[in-house]
C-alpha cells in the first residue's frame, strides 16, 4: 500500500484554515492514487490551544470540524489528529485523539495515552488518557496508532517514567507497523534524539515506523516537521525536510515486511547551528504572519553581534524590505559602532535610520540633578541610555506599526545583564534561547557557509563585547568570558546540575557560586520579559518555571 506522511503548518484557533490545510492534502493525496494520508497530531485546532480548551464553544467547533473532514473524506483514507469529546461522564471534558477516515465513514478513532505534563506541556490539565489499547484493521491488516509522546515513552525523559508502552502493547496484540501522529516542538537536540528514538523503537518491536510531525511556529514553540518512516531493521527510508511544509511517499507491503520511498530524498539532517537559523528564521515569519500584528519589523543597532545577527534573521524571514534599522549613538559609543551598523545595513539591503540620543540623556540627568546631585556615575546613569532607546524604538513601532524585535540572548536574561524597560523590550525575542557563543558561532556560519561572503562585518565579529553604556566598558568588566559563563549556565539551566557538580567540570567554585545566585536573582526580570523563540531543550518562559520568592540554593 502507498502511504503519505505530510507535515502540516496550521495555526492554533484556525479551525476553518486549518480544515482547508487537511482537505487540500487530502484531495491531493487522492488524486496522487495514495491508500492513507498521515498528518499531524490536533491538526484541526493546532498545538497547543491551551485553555482555549476550557471554551465550550471552541471545543463545539472542534467536533463540527471533524464531522466535516469525515463527510468529505475519500477513497483516500486519512489519519489526522484532533480533539474529541469525553462522553463517559468522568474525568476531563475531551481526549486528544486521532480519527482514522475513509469515504465518509469513522474507521477508528484512538485516544493518546500518555499525556506529558513537564517543560512547555500541560496536557493533563485538559485531556483525559487513554485506559486501553486496539489495533485497527486497515485493508486487511493490523495497525497501532500512536500519538506523540505514546511513541516516545521513557525515551531520555528526565522528568517521568511512565509504566506503561502503548506501541509495545499494541504489537503485542498483533500490530504490523505503528503510525504516529505528532506535534513535537524543535530544540536542537531534537532531530537526532528523534532519529535514535525511532530506529530503537523499530528495532525492539521489530515493525516499521510512520511518524508525521508539525511543522511551523506557534508563539515561542517551533515545529520542525521532520516526518520520517523507518523499517523494521531501524533504516530511514523516508524523511521529510526540517521547517518545510512537505510530505514523503513510501511503499509498505506487510507480507514481506518491506518498506521503500516512492521518491529518492536525502536523509540527512543539517548541522545544528543551521537548524537553529531556520527553527528562528520560520519562527519570526509564522508568528508575524499568524498573528497579524505587523507586517514589518524594527531594531536597533548597536553595531553589537546580537542585533546583527537579528536584523540578518529578519531579513531572511522578511525580506529586507519589510525590515527597518535605527542606531542611536550616545556619548559613549564607539566611532566604529556606527560604522559597523551602516555597513551591516548596507549588506543586507535594508534601511538605516539615526537617532542620536545625548541631548535627550543630558536633559534626563539635568531633570534627575536635584535627586542625585553629588552622586557618583552608576548604574542608574548607563540604564538610562537603554531606556531612552526603547522609547524611541516603541514610539517608531507605534507611528508605523512595526514589530520591535528584542536582541537580548540567553546568557544577558540568565545572569540579568539587561536593563528592565530598556533593551528587554520588544515584541519578540528571537535569539533569547542563544547562548552568546551560539551567536557567534551562527554568525560564523552564515559568513563562512550560508552566504559565503562577509555579511556580518568582520570587525563586529572580533570586537569585544560590550554595552558601551559608559568609557571603555566591556563585558569582561562584570562577567567571566562567554566560553566559561556560557559552560555554567548551560550546566546549570538546562542540565540542572548542582553547584559542586558544576564545579566539578573545572570552574572555580566562588564563581560557580556567583553565577548560579545572578540565574536564581534575576527571575524577576525575565518574568516581564518578551516571549522568546524555543530552540533549547529548557528555554527561559513557560518551559522553566521558577518562583520569584524563594530561599533554595
Amino acid at each position: 500500500m502507498n502511504i503519505r506522511l505530510e507535515q502540516l503548518n496550521v495555526t492554533i484557533g484556525d479551525i476553518k484554515g486549518n480544515v482547508q490545510l487537511i482537505k487540500r492534502a487530502l484531495y491531493r493525496a487522492n488524486d496522487d492514487d495514495i491508500d492513507l494520508l498521515v498528518v499531524p497530531e490536533l491538526a484541526v485546532c493546532g498545538y497547543s490551544p491551551m485553555d482555549l480548551l476550557e471554551r465550550p464553544d471552541f471545543l463545539d467547533a472542534i467536533y463540527r470540524a471533524n464531522d466535516e473532514l469525515v463527510q468529505s473524506s475519500k477513497e483516500t483514507a486519512l489519519l489526522f489528529g484532533t480533539v474529541t469529546p469525553n462522553d463517559t461522564g468522568h474525568g476531563r471534558k475531551c481526549f486528544n485523539s486521532a480519527l482514522l477516515i475513509q469515504n465518509g465513514e469513522t474507521v477508528a478513532k484512538i485516544h493518546k495515552t500518555l499525556l506529558p505534563t513537564y517543560d512547555v506541556y500541560d496536557e493533563l490539565r485538559y485531556f483525559e488518557p487513554a485506559r486501553s489499547f486496539e489495533c485497527i484493521k486497515f485493508k486487511g491488516v493490523k495497525i497501532g496508532i500512536t500519538i506523540c509522546e505514546d511513541l516516545w515513552h521513557n525515551f531520555k525523559l528526565p522528568y517521568i517514567s511512565y509504566d506503561v508502552n502503548p506501541a509495545e502493547n499494541l504489537v503485542q496484540l498483533g500490530a504490523r507497523a505503528i503510525f504516529n501522529v505528532s506535534a513535537s516542538p524543535y530544540t536542537r537536540e531534537k532531530p537526532g534524539n528523534r532519529q535514535e528514538m525511532l530506529q530503537k523503537n523499530a528495532l525492539k518491536l521489530e515493525v516499521p515506523i510512520f511518524y508525521a510531525n508539525q511543522v511551523g511556529g506557534n508563539s515561542a514553540l517551533v515545529s520542525d516537521g521532520d516526518s520520517m518512516v523507518v523499517d523494521r531493521r531501524g533504516k530511514v527510508v523516508a524523511r521529510a525536510p526540517l521547517f518545510d511544509e512537505a510530505f514523503v511517499d513510501v511503499e509498505w507491503s506487510p507480507k514481506d515486511d518491506s518498506v521503500n520511498a516512492l521518491k529518492p530524498g536525502s536523509t540527512n539532517i543539517p548541522k545544528k547551528i543551521e537548524q537553529m537559523f531556520w527553527a528562528l528564521v520560520t519562527g519570526l515569519r509564522d508568528y508575524l504572519r499568524k498573528t497579524g500584528v505587523a507586517e514589518k519589523v524594527v531594531v536597533g543597532l548597536s553595531g553589537g553581534i546580537d542585533s546583527a545577527l537579528v536584523a540578518t534573521i529578519a531579513t531572511q524571514a522578511l525580506r529586507p524590505e519589510n525590515v527597518v534599522a535605527i542606531t542611536m549613538p550616545s556619548e559613549f559609543s564607539t566611532p566604529g559602532s556606527i560604522t559597523d551598523s551602516k555597513k551591516l545595513a548596507q549588506n543586507l539591503g535594508i534601511e538605516l535610520q539615526k537617532l542620536a540620543i545625548k541631548d535627550i540623556y543630558d536633559q534626563f540627568k539635568e531633570t534627575l540633578d536635584p535627586l542625585f546631585r553629588d552622586m557618583s556615575f552608576g548604574v542608574a546613569e548607563e540604564n538610562l541610555q537603554p531606556r531612552i532607546r526603547s522609547t524611541l524604538l516603541m514610539a517608531y513601532s507605534n507611528r508605523f506599526d512595526f514589530l520591535l524585535l528584542n536582541t537580548g540572548n540567553k546568557s544577558e536574561l540568565a545572569v540579568g545583564y539587561c536593563t528592565l524597560y530598556g533593551d528587554m523590550a520588544g515584541g519578540l525575542g528571537i535569539i533569547t534561547d542563544l547562548y552568546k557563543t551560539e551567536i557567534y558561532d551562527m554568525a560564523h556560519w552564515l559568513n563562512n557557509e550560508y552566504f559565503q561572503e562577509e555579511i556580518i562585518p568582520k570587525d563586529i565579529l572580533a570586537k569585544p563585547p560590550s554595552a558601551e553604556l559608559r568609557p571603555d566598558q566591556k563585558d569582561t568588566d562584570t562577567l567571566p568570558d562567554y566560553d566559561t559563563l556560557d559552560g555554567i549556565l548551560k550546566a546549570y539551566i538546562e542540565e540542572q546540575l548542582s553547584i559542586k557538580e558544576i564545579t566539578a567540570f573545572g570552574y572555580n567554585p566562588a564563581l560557580v557560586e556567583q553565577i548560579t545566585t545572578l540565574v536564581d536573582q534575576m527571575e524577576y526580570k525575565r518574568f516581564q520579559s518578551v516571549p522568546g523563540l524555543k530552540v533549547s531543550d529548557k528555554a527561559f518562559g513557560s518551559g522553566r518555571r521558577w518562583p520569584l520568592v524563594q530561599k533554595w540554593s
